[in-house]
């Protein structure tokens, strides 16, 4: 299947990279001259983004000016052969330019068009201009960030943008699906936004049941001592979530501290008894101490990693998703596996080859590259 991208950053990106991770050809559409500008993000490797080949490794890479009219019919034509356009630019800009859903489905009525916004196509917000810190912020989620008592905390990650990413695709292979249903694509709408919120079904759920969640406080956030990051004697940190009665009553056997098994919900509180003895019990040992002792036993207890630390960890290593310098996606098929990931292509790379399938000669994509429109 053929994917016309023509997003550009995080989230577009890394939806379409998807897709190609598992076979479609990805056309990146980008502007003469300039292309994408994660191409120029910091820092490099053999002269190249590193973000930008993490994103767009295994696609083709296509030039073509959309604000001239011999670039729209260029691209009008490319549309006629795709099963998959994916667009994420403010609403409005692709009607401006001749392009949207409902120009596009009258030349190939079997497109699946989908539209990636910061705030939605509707409501006042939908012209402003945002990213992923601005969506989780609005969206309630970055307040839930954070210790008691203290500022929010900036996650590291992109939870809007990577949300939004898998959204995308989630809507994409749902129009897809029905297409082979009823043999007609559909428009797909989704926004970082709304995928900021989408995270927040815990927290909605406590919010409708009179109990709303608090940072650092609430049950999930770190309120529990049994749900807890706690330090340890070497300066590193153990992650405790051993919310199942169960896995509490192990921990405290397993660490010699039975008498604590009825404190399982003490709050997490400096000064709280509980949560000193803890956090005192937990600063007695290293790291890797804490790991050996607890390896055998089910506590829901582990290590806090840094991404090297994680990507060199047995876990991570047996998940299969670590190809070189590449995070593969998340989940397998038994029937496919993932194509191995291909270099990011140069910026217009395909161009003339692309070109060439639609029947333009050498001549004519000479002519086109002299005007600028490729």
């Amino acid at each position: 299947m053929r994917v016309l991208d023509l997003s550009r950053l995080l989230p577009g990106p890394y939806c379409s990279r998807i897709l190609a991770d598992f076979g479609f050809e990805v056309i990146k559409v980008e502007r003469p001259g300039e292309g994408d500008w994660v191409r120029n993000v910091p820092p490099f490797k053999d002269g190249v983004s590193t973000l930008f080949q993490a994103l767009n490794h295994s696609k083709k890479s296509l030039t073509l000016d959309l604000k001239s009219e011999a670039g729209r019919e260029i691209f009008l034509e490319f549309v006629e052969t795709a099963d998959v356009l994916l667009e994420s630019f403010r609403p409005g800009v692709m009607a401006r330019l001749g392009l949207d859903y409902e120009r596009l489905s009258k030349t190939n009525p079997r497109l699946v068009y989908c539209s990636l916004t910061g705030f939605g196509n509707h409501g006042a917000y939908r012209d402003r201009p945002g990213h992923d810190l601005n969506y989780i912020g609005l969206s309630g989620l970055l307040n839930l960030t954070g210790v008691r008592d203290g500022p929010p905390v900036i996650p590291g990650a992109q939870i809007a943008d990577i949300g939004g990413a898998l959204w995308a695709l989630v809507g994409i292979q749902q129009a897809l699906l029905e297409r082979e249903w009823n043999g007609v694509g559909q428009r797909v709408d989704t926004s970082l936004l709304g995928a900021a919120l989408s995270f927040l079904q815990v927290a909605k759920a406590q919010e409708t049941g009179g109990a709303p969640m608090t940072p650092g406080a609430s049950n999930l956030t770190g309120g529990w001592a049994c749900y807890q990051v706690y330090a340890t004697k070497d300066g590193k940190y153990m992650t405790l979530g051993a919310l199942e009665p169960k896995f509490w009553e192990n921990f405290c056997q397993a660490v010699g501290r039975e008498d604590l098994v009825g404190e399982q919900f003490a709050q997490a509180v400096k000064g709280e008894p509980v949560y000193d003895e803890l956090c005192s019990l937990f600063r007695s040992r290293a790291r890797n101490e804490w790991v050996d002792l607890l390896a055998d036993v089910e506590a829901c207890c582990e290590p806090l990693y840094s991404l090297e630390e994680a990507l060199d960890s047995e876990p991570v290593r047996a998940l299969g998703m670590l190809a070189g310098d590449h995070i593969l996606p998340g989940v397998r098929l038994s029937e496919r596996d993932v194509s191995p990931p291909a270099t990011a292509p140069a910026l217009g790379e395909h161009t003339q080859p692309l070109l060439a399938e639609l029947g333009y000669t050498a001549d004519q994509i000479s002519a086109l590259q002299a005007q600028r429109i490729i």
